[in-house]
């Protein structure tokens, strides 16, 4: 992707400014940031990044990402703070798969500051399935 080229997190912002900073190392400020950051990674397919980025507790191997997925835009539904190194982000994701219609994924997703770095742990009914 292009460093001007709008970012795929749904943010005014160049790639650059934004999501781009964030894959080449810059620690994401809060949890927002990251889960944006995150879904622009699975737009470009960055596994490296995406396993980067998740707890260790909670880390898959590897990252398989499906060819017929494409990703069409994200928004943010709500965001909040657990004490000083817990956050949660709601948001709901579409996308396409093949040649079926456009799907949404709504999550609630936590996260974890550690070490200065904040850390994709699950979603919140993860524990439920």
């Amino acid at each position: 992707m292009r460093s001007s080229e709008a970012c795929p997190c749904g943010n005014p912002w160049p790639y650059a400014q934004c999501c781009g900073r964030y894959h080449d190392g810059e620690p994401a400020p809060n949890a927002e940031a990251l889960m944006r950051s995150r879904y622009s990674a699975y737009v470009l397919r960055d596994a490296d990044y995406l396993l980067a980025t998740w707890h260790p507790t909670t880390r898959p191997d590897a990252i398989d990402f499906d060819a017929g997925v494409k990703w069409l835009g994200l928004d943010v539904k709500q965001r909040w703070q657990d004490g000083a190194d817990r956050a949660g982000v709601e948001f709901v994701a579409r996308y396409k798969a093949g040649g079926e219609p456009a799907q949404r994924l709504h999550e609630k997703s936590r996260f974890a500051l550690e070490e200065g770095r904040w850390y994709y742990l699950d979603d919140e009914l993860a524990e439920q399935r």
